[in-house]
């Protein structure tokens, strides 16, 4: 009981801490602001898709906006390298936003006054989405160097659980005022939400551009996030696990929907239910992520692994809904720390100079890695069933864990640290794929 009063309290100096920071105050709600618009989006933009499709081409349009709305990001990752790489943290996260608010604008417009047409819609979403992997970064790289490494953690669960609480709040809001308005004007809601991230961003990068000390990417050394990673056998083997790790989630969006409708013979609603209940629980593992700062971070990434995989194992192996819906809510707790430990590890162990590019990097592999997964349990559900996708993927998941975990005993042996207790402090730069010391779900 006291650990976990000394962690409530940790947690909430934490936070006061980031409350209180003259840069953070600022973009953190314009952060939520944004992760709120975009949540109605998912909503928004699938329906509006549907609308101006051509008869019997919804199916078609709507999939190729849903791609459009979030695929290109990893070719502006690659292909825009040159040009963003020379920009501050602040500025990528400026540029993306004033991206996305002028296209999705755009998109408002045109669909408001009935002047959108499907083609011009999925190119304005790409566009939308080219700089997305590069604000991505830019947000995790101002948490590493603005804050204190002990509050990172914390605000790293913090965007976390933004982008999390806007699964649950948006699509919900984005129906009600769909309902009553059309989806151009919740796209509208979108981009407007975009333009207040940008506001904030460009005022905080003018701001930094006059003061001392904080580090000019023109100073760093001429290589791309790649090399770095490819440098540092600990980022390079935890960017392959996540991989896997999204891609053996990428089956479930499409075993979920099929198991409910035709395994359970269940509606709509209780879809929704499940991903809402997945939402409410990777909220709460998000806010609880500060309270997990101290321990061996690699363990954490392991529980994960391994606790996603069990929680999926009751839609596998039952028809019940109940059993389901409980595990589904227990995976979206264990799954919510993931990303601000995972992101913590590649902050600690990446020189400030190339931080963002290996986040851009990053984000470039592991947002694929969940459509392919997608992609490929299309055909696996067709051939097999939901419920049997749903169990092969927890199984898989389990195993991959169980893998990692394997493998960092051994590294641990290698180096001959296995009879020594792991240092409290997290993670240094460099070094084999060992853990050392102290997570758009996938879907997010």
């Amino acid at each position: 009981m006291k650990q976990l009063r000394d962690g409530a309290r940790s947690w909430i100096g934490s936070v006061g801490r980031l409350g209180r920071h003259p840069a953070l105050r600022w973009i953190m709600p314009a952060q939520l602001v944004s992760a709120l618009g975009d949540g109605m989006s998912m909503v928004a933009v699938a329906w509006l898709a549907v609308q101006i499709a051509p008869d019997g081409q919804a199916g078609v349009w709507t999939g190729l906006a849903v791609a459009a709305y979030a695929l290109p990001a990893p070719l502006g990752a690659a292909v825009l390298a040159p040009l963003m790489r020379r920009l501050r943290a602040a500025q990528l996260v400026a540029a993306d936003a004033s991206v996305r608010a002028v296209t999705l604008g755009a998109v408002a417009v045109l669909a408001v006054n009935g002047l959108l047409e499907p083609v011009v819609f999925v190119a304005l979403l790409a566009v939308s989405s080219l700089l997305h992997a590069w604000g991505s970064a830019g947000v995790y790289t101002l948490v590493a160097e603005l804050l204190p490494e002990d509050d990172q953690v914390t605000g790293n669960a913090l965007l976390s659980t933004f982008a999390q609480s806007a699964f649950v709040v948006g699509p919900g809001l984005a129906g009600g005022l769909t309902a009553l308005t059309g989806p151009g004007w919740v796209i509208g809601v979108d981009a407007a939400s975009f333009a207040v991230l940008a506001v904030a961003a460009w005022t905080l990068a003018a701001r930094q551009a006059t003061t001392a000390g904080t580090t000019d990417p023109s100073d760093a050394p001429e290589s791309s996030g790649w090399r770095a990673i490819l440098d540092r056998p600990r980022l390079l083997g935890l960017l392959a696990v996540t991989c896997v790790f999204f891609f053996l989630y990428g089956p479930v969006e499409v075993a979920l929907p099929v198991h409910v409708a035709h395994g359970l013979h269940g509606s709509p609603g209780l879809l929704g239910l499940y991903w809402t209940v997945f939402g409410i629980g990777a909220t709460a593992g998000s806010l609880a992520t500060v309270l997990l700062r101290h321990l061996p971070p690699w363990r954490v990434v392991v529980a994960v692994i391994v606790g996603w995989g069990a929680a999926l194992l009751p839609l596998g192996l039952t028809d019940a809904v109940v059993p389901g819906l409980v595990g589904f809510a227990f995976g979206g707790l264990i799954y919510g720390p993931f990303t601000a430990i995972s992101t913590a590890l590649f902050q600690r162990g990446t020189p400030p100079q190339v931080l963002s590019r290996v986040l851009a990097a990053r984000s470039a592999l592991t947002a694929p890695a969940t459509g392919l997964g997608t992609l490929l349990g299309g055909p696996v559900v067709t051939a097999i069933g939901g419920r049997a996708t749903l169990l092969i993927s927890a199984l898989l998941t389990i195993a991959l864990g169980l893998a990692v975990a394997a493998a960092l005993r051994f590294g641990r042996r290698r180096t001959g640290t296995a009879a020594a207790p792991a240092p409290v402090r997290p993670m240094s730069p460099g070094g084999p794929l060992v853990p050392v010391g102290a997570a758009a779900s996938p879907r997010s």
